[in-house]
């Protein structure tokens, strides 16, 4: 049986996992944008960065943030980011509409060397290889919703082989949930594939 807390009707009817009910902007993010597959390496490059900012964070922040985030980071274009340097570190530490921390500064910024550095549509390709193959039991409650996955580890070495920072298991298993490589919407959500 879900918990009540785990399922929730909105007030459109609708039955949804049930932390997209706590805040509108969650409800949003929940209808339209996670678990949707995403591809593009520039929309992955984006993915990939506010998931690494989340860390220790509430995604919440995140969401709140995010068009700002856009703003400092030249809309997540790679080849833009991996230009900046340290008048630009300066500028983003400075910068309160953002999370102000330089490690996930310079991890973004070196980041976006690496994604610059390959071919179109290589970080979509080597992300996407990641998706389990199987489609696992839709989860019935929270407690069903893994927060690492064996590919989510796979991925995280990878990522860490070629370069990458903040791109522990758990944050990617999030980037694979955001990015609609798993599909984790709660048994009985109306967003559910």
């Amino acid at each position: 049986m879900t918990d009540v807390t785990d399922l929730r009707t909105g007030p459109d009817g609708r039955a949804r996992c049930g932390w997209a009910d706590s805040d509108p902007e969650y409800r949003r993010y929940h209808d339209e944008e996670w678990g949707s597959p995403l591809h593009g390496d520039r929309a992955l490059y984006e993915k990939l960065t506010l998931e690494g900012f989340q860390a220790g964070l509430s995604w919440i922040t995140i969401l709140r943030k995010r068009p700002r985030f856009r703003e400092v980071f030249a809309g997540f274009d790679p080849a833009v980011v991996a230009q900046f340097g340290d008048d630009d570190i300066a500028r983003l530490m400075a910068d309160a509409g953002i999370i102000r921390n330089r490690a996930k500064i310079e991890a973004a910024i070196g980041n976006a060397r690496l994604v610059a550095d390959m071919a179109d549509g290589d970080l979509d390709a080597l992300l996407w290889s990641f998706a389990p193959d199987a489609v696992r039991p839709r989860p019935v409650a929270f407690a069903d919703v893994p927060a690492v996955t064996p590919e989510s580890t796979a991925m995280s070495r990878e990522l860490r082989r070629r370069g990458f920072r903040f791109v522990g298991p758990t944050t990617l298993y999030a980037l694979m949930q955001s990015a609609g490589m798993v599909d984790d919407h709660l048994q009985g959500c109306w967003r559910a594939r």
